[in-house]
């Protein structure tokens, strides 16, 4: 059972808004791609522990001490606690002395340093709190283009080929949960921090950035309007206009924080709705109208 299921992170959210309302550098598209690629890891190994009878906990971002540590997932059994750091890189690496680097000779951060002080600093958090479970930490590649040359066998490293059997190994552990398991469960996820400082963000403004609304399917901005209803000229798709207006308000509401949604900002946003009287009433109807003068705004 996922006590905690897993969030899109806010910057691969962000950076695919900006993706299709401005040309991105090459470092932010760097960054995009490897976002992609860890979130599409992490989705892949929630979807096969769906199964597991016991509680699973997945994105934690904790602290012990001035010590913050993110948890990609957290497997709470009868007797121990698996703690999962899951990674899809892709291509042909070697590992050996703490060194990890690629076939070719560019080295990495060791993964495996990062696992073991996430393993350290979470039996410190446990044992604060007095919970002395045994933990074992497992560093799992989920991805099948992924090749690791090792001079010996780590068995904290799940290879892909090793992953199938590591899940096996998984269901097959007696899960006799008690009150004590569940009061762990709830003390990780009351001590999530919600604001990550790790979080890079690149640098935009609303002046910088495409307007118009978009299809909710495939993202094209181009779509024609009726009275009630958006339809995409690329993949054909219809939505009703408020969903889209409302989808849009989402969009700003994310990409600045704070902002204050008003009729003629909403109008500017998405450019495709000639009247503001439509825009007016859909804020009215879905939001809580703050003044009654032009300078209204809606929350």
């Amino acid at each position: 059972m996922f006590k905690k299921t897993r969030p899109i992170p806010l910057e691969l959210v962000i950076l695919r808004i900006m993706s299709d309302r401005k040309n991105l550098s090459d470092k932010e598209k760097l960054q995009l791609s490897n976002l992609e690629k860890g979130y599409e890891g992490e989705v892949m190994f929630d979807s096969l522990i769906q199964d597991l009878d016991t509680l699973v906990i997945n994105d934690l971002l904790l602290e012990m001490g001035d010590t913050l540590f993110q948890i990609d997932t957290l497997i709470i059994f009868n007797e121990r606690v698996y703690l999962i750091d899951v990674k899809y890189y892709e291509g042909e690496y070697c590992y050996d002395a703490g060194i990890f680097k690629t076939i070719t000779g560019i080295e990495r951060k060791d993964p495996m340093l990062q696992l073991n002080r996430c393993h350290s600093s979470l039996r410190q958090l446990l044992q604060k709190y007095g919970f002395n479970y045994p933990i074992d930490a497992f560093l799992v590649f989920v991805n099948p283009d992924f090749t690791l040359f090792q001079p010996t066998q780590n068995p904290q490293i799940i290879l892909p080929t090793q992953v199938n059997s590591f899940i096996k190994k998984l269901n097959k552990k007696v899960s006799k949960l008690n009150d004590k398991h569940e009061k762990l469960a709830d003390l990780l996820v009351t001590l999530h921090k919600t604001e990550n400082p790790y979080v890079r963000l690149p640098a935009y403004s609303y002046e910088m950035l495409q307007k118009g609304m978009k299809c909710g399917a495939c993202r094209s901005f181009a779509v024609s309007v009726s009275r009630t209803i958006i339809t995409c000229e690329s993949c054909g798709c219809e939505e009703r206009v408020e969903a889209a207006v409302l989808r849009s308000v989402e969009e700003l509401g994310i990409l600045f924080p704070g902002i204050r949604i008003t009729t003629n900002l909403v109008h500017d946003w998405c450019k495709v709705i000639a009247s503001t009287k439509t825009i007016r009433r859909i804020l009215k109807k879905n939001f809580k109208a703050i003044g009654k003068t032009k300078e209204s705004y809606y929350e």
